[in-house]
């Protein structure tokens, strides 16, 4: 009797040569949404400090959101920062920020 070749019914070589290729497939279209999630960096001057909004803008006009658990201390206006922010859903958010000595 005839009957239809399952998955199953595959030499195991072949199994395993399907098996890798879908995964290398499935690896190659995530790995370029892990480079739009890294961080960058600029150095500036803060401009405004919203302690309300969990907010700072920059000198340069954009405004960069803050963790909630964000320490404000020694941030005021006129302070030089360098600051490293990911980009989520449109919204800068800050993942680091240092205070530059002058």
């Amino acid at each position: 009797m005839f009957r239809n070749k399952t998955f199953l019914d595959l030499p195991k070589a072949y199994t395993m040569r399907l098996l890798i290729a879908a995964l290398l497939a499935t690896a190659s279209m995530l790995s370029p949404l892990s480079a739009l999630a890294q961080s960058v960096d600029v150095e500036a001057t803060i401009k405004s400090v919203d302690v309300k909004k969990l907010s700072l803008t920059l000198d340069d006009g954009k405004t960069y959101k803050v963790p909630e658990e964000f320490n404000f201390d020694g941030l005021s206006s006129g302070v030089k920062v360098v600051v490293f922010y990911t980009v989520v859903d449109g919204h800068r958010v800050i993942d680091d920020l240092q205070i530059v000595q002058q």
